[in-house]
């Protein structure tokens, strides 16, 4: 059963705000191909201005859907962005009046509020390569070249002669389109013409490198069984498994569908395996720091070390308890002797396998009056707080 804060927690400032972007285009797109505008406020609101609100509300939806790319990596101006362009988006189904707009106001109006309260969550400044700085102004550059040399040469090009048409006629030229309604009429026009091809077709080309690739990036990382931080970023109230190996295996089993949790594991093979299964994993040393920080631990509700290696879970839980103090910390010990090491350690609660097993053995040896006396030994462990089971 979720719990009310999961409603409006991580997983919410995202998927709210792409339903508005997906509700404002499809309106949008409506109101433009209507034959008729009208609606509760038909009489109130001239159709012109519906229809321009539709046409808005499209790019409006566009934008949204660009800013939930930014929310997935916890971007302050995504935020930004998002709270500015909700109220807008209701503002333009009103104003579209149509019973298609209707979902798109309510929908807006609900998603503000939670954006609003996850505002913290969202703190990270741009963080631009320099090939990504480098594409915006190769294109900016190349787009304003053209639009001041075309509007510069107005009068030696055909129905060019303001400055919009001049823009018009860079967008239409370094996309490679050329519609032809603008065509140069001198040597001097036709020279220009060529280099606005030229710059503005390799200023596309980087940009579209630049958005590529973070793509392809995704790809590379999902074939070598690891999740990009823009999915980790998404994970809240989960639990963390440190480390993968014999013991690991049935308490996945348990996990998967009881609750989100993220695997962190060094061995290549194994994570990618868990990837083809759908698990979420992150390939790296589970007792480092950075790899726990990526899987979010500060928003971890349980942390689990449970592999055969106890040196390497205790080198784990101490990192973890070193990161997040407050995260419930679960290990298991493959010697009895380090029950008591993996406390001193971190953990929570630490138990033994090999001693558990012994005693359900025996136990059931007993019958079912056994078996209710392991049971009552074990709630009375609970109960006082100390499981070196």
């Amino acid at each position: 059963m979720d719990r009310p804060r999961d409603w409006f927690g991580a997983r919410a400032t995202i998927v709210l705000p792409m339903l508005v972007a997906v509700l404002s285009f499809v309106t949008g797109v409506v109101n433009i191909s209507a034959v008729t505008i009208g609606g509760p406020l038909g009489e109130v609101i001239p159709p012109s201005i519906q229809r321009t609100a539709g046409f808005t509300g499209a790019l409006t939806g566009f934008t949204l859907l660009v800013s939930v790319v930014g929310l997935r990596r916890r971007l302050r101006v995504a935020w930004v962005v998002t709270v500015v362009l909700l109220p807008v988006s209701a503002v333009q189904g009103l104003v579209q009046s149509s019973a298609v707009s209707l979902p798109l106001v309510v929908l807006s109006l609900i998603s503000l509020p939670t954006m609003l309260l996850n505002r913290r969550r969202f703190d990270r400044p741009i963080d631009l390569s320099t090939a990504q700085l480098a594409a915006g102004a190769a294109l900016i550059g190349s787009l304003t070249y053209g639009t001041a040399g075309s509007y510069a040469l107005r009068d030696e090009f055909t129905n060019l002669s303001t400055a919009t048409d001049a823009f018009y006629y860079t967008l239409v030229t370094a996309s490679t389109v050329g519609y032809g309604d603008m065509t140069p009429t001198t040597q001097q026009a036709k020279l220009f013409g060529m280099s606005v091809v030229v710059l503005g077709t390799a200023s596309f080309a980087i940009a579209l490198g630049s958005l590529l690739g973070p793509a392809i990036e995704k790809r590379l990382s999902e074939a070598l069984g690891n999740m990009t931080d823009a999915q980790l970023e998404l994970f809240e109230n989960h639990v963390l498994v440190l480390g993968y190996g014999d013991l690991t295996e049935p308490i996945i089993e348990e996990l998967t569908g009881a609750i989100e949790f993220v695997v962190i594991t060094p061995d290549t093979e194994t994570a990618t395996r868990l990837q083809q299964q759908d698990i979420a994993v992150l390939t790296a040393d589970p007792s480092d720091e950075e790899p726990m920080q990526r899987a979010g631990i500060d928003d971890a509700t349980a942390v689990v070390a449970a592999t055969n290696d106890d040196a390497q879970d205790a080198l784990a839980i101490l990192t973890a308890q070193t990161l997040n103090p407050e995260v419930n910390i679960v290990a298991a010990a493959t010697d009895r002797e380090n029950i008591e090491k993996l406390r001193r350690a971190g953990a929570d609660t630490v138990i033994s396998p090999s001693v558990l097993g012994g005693h359900l053995i025996v136990q059931s040896a007993l019958g079912r009056e056994g078996m209710e006396n392991i049971a009552d030994h074990l709630l009375d462990v609970n109960d006082e707080d100390d499981a070196d089971i």
